[in-house]
């Protein structure tokens, strides 16, 4: 799949928080910024060429038939400019350093934009590799690929945790899977998809996907001598 990115204009009377919308092919996720949302149109892998040719209104009447309630704010998508393609790759190196070089984040390991854990799994690379390497950084031994190394020996299994959960061995997610199969002919009443349908039975359940999106399968934690003091407290005026 790929992604159509592009913002609408909040109103008072909108739902808060994220809004996500499912059909058949279609997927539709808005996340509140406060004054405006920012929105995801999922489309078919490589479509966007085709789609665009067709004129701005496709998007108006697809993505307005999703959430209906965008209808009376659609229309300040008047070009094409204002809609960003988001390219999207799910893959990893296999080796992640070499001597004196190291990626993490994107560089090391695309993630689909599904569930926003990309940026998560960035900043965690970060703080394991600040933590490790602090110390050989510090004695200039940094430069050896048993050093850097390190980051990627205790990364490599939480990219692969979130990788498998958003559809690593298939090439996409459930979500994607959708997008890229089904067409409103072959399904004309499909139902919402079958985690979904889970989570609605056993509520509970949300905490774990939402554990996994905010905290990590591997959270990482700055060590002491890396944070800030806490600021003295100003004394109160009489």
């Amino acid at each position: 799949m790929d992604v159509w990115w592009f913002r609408l204009p909040r109103m008072d009377s909108d739902p808060d928080g994220a809004v996500a919308r499912f059909s058949a092919g279609h997927v539709a996720v808005m996340l509140d910024r406060g004054d405006y949302w920012q929105c995801a149109y999922l489309i078919r892998k490589g479509s966007d060429r085709r789609l665009r040719a067709a004129g701005i209104q496709t998007l108006h009447r697809e993505f307005s038939g999703l959430v209906p309630w965008t209808e009376d704010r659609i229309g300040t998508l008047t070009s094409w400019d204002q809609v960003k393609l988001l390219n999207v790759s799910l893959n990893r190196l296999r080796r992640w350093y070499t001597g004196g070089l190291l990626f993490i984040g994107d560089a090391a390991h695309a993630m689909s934009p599904v569930g926003g854990v990309g940026i998560n799994l960035a900043v965690a690379d970060a703080v394991a590799a600040a933590r490790l390497l602090a110390e050989p950084l510090r004695t200039a031994t940094s430069t050896r690929a048993s050093c850097v190394g390190l980051v990627q020996r205790r990364r490599w299994w939480p990219t692969l945790l979130i990788q498998g959960a958003s559809g690593w061995r298939t090439g996409s997610c459930w979500a994607g899977r959708s997008v890229r199969t089904r067409t409103p002919a072959q399904h004309p009443a499909p139902g919402l998809p079958r985690p979904v349908r889970v989570l609605q039975r056993f509520p509970v359940l949300g905490t774990i996907p939402a554990y996994l999106v905010a905290i990590g399968p591997l959270p990482e934690h700055a060590p002491t001598w890396a944070r800030r003091p806490p600021r003295p407290a100003s004394p109160k005026s009489e």
